[in-house]
């Protein structure tokens, strides 16, 4: 669970922070009683991407190609102003 901080604090704690972070801790940074910003380990945001991606990736394998036809350059870039 994230554990919240002001910006002040996160800010005079910050060295605290890292090391809390490093072990697994997770802070939301506040400012102004709004959340900025989240603290999480490296390995955790990887972990989150790893996963966003095969998701992607499998979904596109999923899906059926389509024929657009082929482009000249001209029409890549018309300009329609």
């Amino acid at each position: 669970m994230d554990k919240f901080i002001s910006a002040a604090d996160a800010n005079r704690q910050f060295s605290t922070l890292l090391r809390e972070v490093r072990e697994g801790r997770q802070y939301v940074v506040t400012s102004h009683g709004k959340p900025i910003a989240r603290l999480i380990p490296v390995n955790k945001d990887d972990d989150v991407a790893m996963r966003g991606r095969a998701a992607l990736l499998s979904r596109l394998e999923g899906q059926p190609l389509s024929d657009a036809g082929r482009w000249t350059r001209e029409e890549l870039y018309e300009d329609d102003r």
